[in-house]
């Protein structure tokens, strides 16, 4: 048997359940040939992200409550900001889409597999005393054997982004092993395959075997957490908003939350597809959110359109960018004129 696989993103998490690492490296696993399976162990890892924010904070009821009830009371006993129950949200929206539905994509499996790295460094800045704590890039996953233009582009700008900060000796580490893998037997390849097959084979194992033996721990950290003193709790508080200010996401995972959000409110919205420059128009009767609307100031990243009159427009930001004004006027929704703007 091979060293056990390890998480290049989530790796940190061990120190706290392992449980946590094993949802996520599964998802890393899934995503290029089950994209599907990928969404689901995210929505996993999300739950069981959100037991132990609650068990920290001494919030935990019963570790089977349903993950929607237990984000609620996170948001109103202000445990958790709002900014990051938003991501979770968003990893559950698509996981339960994935789960019951039997839907999800490589675009989605990829954002959900950003946002929730973005959730794991929010959780140890917050709970682990590591206010400072430097991550590193993002590690993309290896890429499916067909993948769309679209995917191959943001797999490619991950990679870019991630080259421009490994240090040399990250870099001839890699090198290295690229061309280990190049050089390798015909036989010794099958051997490994084979031996990674049963390893993934046990990891999924163990998560599904140890769904549930965590509960004494959590129970535990419950206990401790509930003895805190109003000084702790407020402390904690600050360090959860301060790591709430530090999320990092990119713009393509930024639209993802506006997108999913926007069709919450009854909008059709993909900023993928429905795109100005992809022929996309308003339509009579239709509420639809078009990307990259054209403007007289530059191209709106969402116009928001009731049947042919633009009702406003959407910004979309970098997470880091102060997107939690998204929340508080209402997505960046700028009221316009509706004699201003009409499609014809």
């Amino acid at each position: 048997m091979r060293e056990r696989a390890g998480s290049a993103n989530f790796g940190f998490l061990e120190t706290y359940d392992l449980q946590l690492v094993r949802f996520a490296t599964l998802a890393e696993r899934y995503f290029s040939s089950d994209p599907s399976t990928s969404l689901i162990k995210l929505r996993q890892f999300g739950e069981e992200l959100a037991r132990q924010a609650a068990a920290r904070s001494g919030l935990l009821t019963t570790p089977d409550e349903p993950q929607s009830d237990l984000l609620r009371r996170l948001r109103f006993e202000r445990a958790v900001p709002p900014e990051v129950l938003d991501l979770f949200h968003q990893v559950r929206i698509v996981g339960n889409r994935a789960a019951h539905e039997g839907y999800g994509d490589h675009r989605e499996a990829l954002t959900s597999l950003k946002i929730a790295r973005q959730l794991a460094i929010w959780f140890h800045r917050t709970f682990g005393q590591h206010a400072g704590f430097k991550p590193g890039s993002f590690v993309p996953p290896s890429p499916p054997a067909a993948a769309s233009e679209s995917l191959i582009e943001e797999l490619q700008r991950l990679r870019a982004e991630r080259a421009r900060l490994l240090t040399d000796a990250d870099k001839a580490r890699e090198q290295a092993e690229a061309a280990r893998l190049a050089h390798e037997s015909a036989e010794a390849r099958a051997g490994r395959i084979a031996d990674e097959r049963e390893l993934w084979a046990q990891i999924a194992q163990e998560a599904e075997e140890q769904k549930n033996a965590a509960l004494a721990d959590l129970l535990a950290l419950q206990n401790a957490a509930a003895q805190a003193t109003p000084q702790q709790r407020a402390q904690q508080q600050q360090q959860a908003e301060q790591a709430a200010k530090d999320i990092d996401l990119d713009e393509a995972a930024t639209r993802a939350i506006i997108d999913e959000r926007l069709r919450t409110r009854g909008w059709e919205a993909d900023t993928q597809t429905l795109r100005h420059s992809e022929g996309t128009r308003p339509v009579k009767g239709k509420a639809m959110a078009v990307a990259e609307w054209p403007t007289a100031s530059g191209p709106a990243d969402y116009a928001l359109f009731y049947g042919l009159h633009c009702l406003g427009t959407v910004e979309a930001k970098r997470k880091r960018k102060n997107v939690s004004a998204l929340r508080r006027s209402g997505l960046h929704l700028t009221p316009t004129a509706r004699r201003s703007w009409t499609a014809t």
